[in-house]
This record gives structure tokens, C-alpha cells and sequence, in this order.
């Protein structure tokens, strides 16, 4: 039954996310709310081993997903479920294709989910940065005093520093992997 709602799950991901693999971040969200498969320290982690490993964010989420709930059966079927409506809507679209080539309708369509897609990303990245930059537990016992406990600040200070260094063109020329490998040993320093 597990592998059934695994694909189902990750069915209805793939068919929604519209955007590419940080549009599904919104889809993981409720899932892991509403499954406990997984919480938001999972997602965060998650999201930064399937971005800074080889293959579609999307794709690397669900097998991490998959295999974390039914191992290696698990991980094959959440990704198939992600992956098979757009295989089915590929097939569709490539049999009608003369038909749609030059509709309104279908441009009116894409005008519409262009928004929608900036939506869920721009969600999804705000999302991402309330996890990594806020002590949300700490906002119960916060007053007027002790408000600096809320920030995660040494996540806060290497936020700062990639934002500041990629405003100078020399590190924007840097090829994302050195980002990536930099930031992943910034973070073991800090938690040292």
C-alpha cells in the first residue's frame, strides 16, 4: 500500500509543479505535513543534496523520499510517479502538436502558468529561507530584549557574504560547483 501512495503522491507532484524542480518544494511541503515523512529540516536538507547533486532537483527529492520511506523499491516508484504525467502529457501534446501550434488558447495557457510557476518558486524560496535563517522555535519565549535569538546567525553572516560576493562579476563567472563546494565547507566549519 505504501509504494501505492508513494506513487500517487509523487503522481500528483509531477502533474501540478509546473516549473521545474523548485516548483515541486511547495507539493513537498504539504506532503510532509500531511504524511510525516519527512519535516522541514528534512525538506531543507533535502533540497540542498538534490540541488548540488547531478540530475533534476525534482527527480533527485523523490528518490531521496522514496528510498528514506520503502528503500530502494521506493525509490524507483516516487520517481516514476513524478515523472510519468509529463511523459503522459509529452505523448499527448507530440500527437496533437500540429493542432496546437498555433492556438490562442494554448498561448493563453502558458501566459497563465508563467506567473504561477514564479509563485511557487518565489514561495518555495522564501520557504527555504525561513528554515535556514529563523529559529522559529525560538519565537514563543522572544520579547523586546532578546529578539537577535531568533536568527540563525551564523547562517545569517554566510547568506551575507555569498549574497555580497556575487555582486562582483569575477565570482559570477565561477562555475556553480565551486559555489556549491564552498558553501558546503563553510558549513562544516560552522558547525564546528
Amino acid at each position: 500500500m505504501i509504494f501505492l501512495r508513494l506513487f500517487g503522491e509523487f503522481f500528483c507532484t509531477g502533474l501540478f509543479s509546473v516549473g521545474g524542480g523548485l516548483a515541486t518544494i511547495p507539493f513537498l511541503q504539504d506532503m510532509g505535513l500531511r504524511t510525516g515523512w519527512f519535516d522541514a529540516v528534512d525538506l531543507a536538507n533535502m533540497m540542498a543534496v538534490s540541488e548540488s547533486t547531478p540530475g533534476p532537483m525534482g527527480i533527485n527529492m523523490a528518490t531521496y523520499v522514496g528510498f528514506t520511506v520503502a528503500g530502494v523499491p521506493g525509490c524507483v516508484i516516487a520517481t516514476l510517479g513524478l515523472v510519468a504525467p509529463s511523459i503522459l502529457v509529452i505523448l499527448i501534446i507530440a500527437h496533437f502538436l500540429e493542432k496546437f501550434r498555433n492556438s490562442r488558447l494554448v498561448d493563453g495557457v502558458f501566459y497563465g502558468l508563467r506567473p504561477a510557476s514564479v509563485a511557487l518558486i518565489s514561495s518555495a524560496g522564501l520557504e527555504v529561507a525561513r528554515t535556514s535563517l529563523l529559529h522559529w522555535d525560538a519565537l514563543e519565549g522572544l520579547t523586546a530584549g532578546n529578539w537577535f535569538l531568533l536568527f540563525h546567525w551564523k547562517a545569517v553572516a554566510l547568506f551575507a557574504a555569498v549574497f555580497l560576493l556575487y555582486q562582483f562579476t569575477p565570482v559570477k563567472k565561477l562555475h556553480p560547483i565551486l559555489l556549491i563546494a564552498a558553501s558546503a565547507l563553510a558549513g562544516i566549519v560552522f558547525q564546528m
